[in-house]
């Protein structure tokens, strides 16, 4: 249950956030072009705290906190005043409302941008992308990449850590192949390999794109030896003790704790023997690994963890950067962010990519809340990936979404004379429907998931 609380603590803090810079966008731009705002507000629904400012907009924290709204004055809705129509929306040039309507979205992307920015300038903990496994019959294996190698470039993207190489390895869903640029272990030199990506199935679900060709990371190394077990456990029912080094389980011998791993999760409900060394002693003991069930098949689990060894510190590498530099990498990292989005919207839309790996605001709260968990600079870092995307949706050609009214302000810049209120009025009900149909979608897939 704290779970829960706190990915949804975490939601709303993140959507209040970029729905009121959002907003600020169009409320900002929108008073610089003369505009009167009646009102901003952040959320739907009944007011839970209102304010009317020296500047004559009533400001408005409401209880549904699922958007936000600016309210201007509009003769096509409010009645004016003589006088009021300096101050209407609609009364002002086309060109001033295609900024007003622009400008949500660009702060956006402003949004973005700053809280990269700050991101880099604070410092992002990462890991060098070198390969530390590689699973036999994969992708990776059949190009002939072998563990050790670090992974420098992905088609035409330098990689640095092992965030940019996933993003990378992403944009290319729905390609027949992909090369990769690696450099080999204690040298400088560096050699491409392309990969077949014909037979590749990547589930967003079930693992990273990474684990799907077959990479396992260099990480923290688990030996099979015993750290800790679980109480009441399987483990210790069968009398396994902290400081246990494993030898064979099952007549296996047991060099990796991968290997017991594995072998843990084809038995469960099976009496297996177990080699143990402590003290100096081999001891036979019998196990007999417990059952759940993940993804729908049932595993074995024991109950015990290994003894890890750190990761040497050569590996690990901090971006960190100045002001300037800072901001490079973070217009950088934008637009990465962006071209990403427009290109996995193409791929929606050509069926490359289906679409069962949209996303609603479950999945959206899980993230919030597992980024927060890690720390600041990782929630700066997914409050800038959905700003992105928060503003390019806006920009969509939907008649209800920012993107439509710019479709109907540039027809009326080459006409001459607005779109006709019967023609919106059918482009606002289609629109409507259709961004509602991708909404059932997302939360549909929300809750396949859960």
């Amino acid at each position: 249950m704290g779970g829960v609380l706190w990915n949804m603590g975490a939601f709303i803090v993140a959507l209040g956030l970029l729905v009121a810079v959002h907003e600020f966008g169009h409320f900002w731009v929108a008073r610089r072009c003369g505009v009167r705002v009646e009102r901003f507000s952040i959320g739907f629904g009944k007011a839970l705290w209102r304010k009317m400012g020296k500047d004559g907009t009533e400001y408005v924290l409401a209880l549904i906190p699922l958007g936000g709204y600016v309210k201007m004055l509009d003769g096509r809705v409010d009645e004016l005043k003589p006088g009021d129509e300096q101050y209407a929306f609609n009364h002002k040039s086309v060109w001033a409302r295609m900024a007003i309507v622009a400008a949500g979205p660009m702060a956006n992307f402003v949004f973005a941008l700053f809280a990269l920015w700050l991101m880099f300038i604070i410092g992002v903990p990462s890991v060098k992308p070198v390969i530390g496994e590689v699973r036999p019959a994969s992708i990776v294996a059949a190009a002939g990449i072998t563990p050790g190698m670090e992974i420098v470039g992905v088609g035409n993207q330098e990689t640095g850590d092992w965030e940019s190489v996933t993003y990378a390895l992403i944009s290319h869903l729905g390609d027949s192949s992909v090369t990769l640029t690696l450099k080999t272990p204690h040298t400088s030199y560096v050699t491409d390999k392309e990969l077949s990506l014909q037979s590749w199935v990547f589930d967003p679900d079930k693992q990273s794109p990474i684990a799907s060709l077959g990479i396992i990371p260099l990480g923290n190394k688990a030996l099979p030896v015993v750290s800790a077990v679980v109480a009441n456990s399987a483990s210790e029912r069968a009398g396994v003790l902290v400081g246990d080094k494993i030898l064979t389980l099952a007549g296996q011998s047991i060099t990796e704790w991968q290997q017991f791993v594995e072998r843990v999760q084809q038995a469960p409900g099976e009496t297996l023997l177990l080699e143990v060394a402590r003290d100096g002693q081999t001891l036979s003991l019998t196990l007999t690994p417990d059952e759940k069930t993940v993804q729908g098949k049932q595993v074995g689990f024991v109950g015990l963890s290994p003894e890890l060894v750190p990761l040497p510190d050569e590996y690990r590498i901090l971006l960190q950067y100045g002001p300037f530099q800072a901001l490079w990498q973070a217009a950088q990292k934008s637009w990465s962010l962006i071209t990403l989005t427009f290109d996995m919207i193409g791929k929606l839309i050509g069926g490359i990519v289906s679409l069962d790996n949209l996303s609603g605001p479950i999945s959206i709260a899980k993230g919030a809340g597992s980024s927060a968990d890690y720390g600041l600079v990782y929630f700066l870092s997914f409050l800038a990936l959905i700003s992105v995307n928060l503003g390019i949706i806006n920009l969509f050609p939907l008649p209800v979404l920012d993107g439509g009214h710019l479709v109907y302000f540039c027809i009326e810049a080459v006409r001459g004379k607005p779109v006709s209120e019967k023609v919106q009025e059918v482009g606002f009900r289609i629109g409507a429907a259709i961004l509602m149909l991708l909404m059932g979608i997302a939360l549909f897939n929300d809750f396949a998931r859960l």
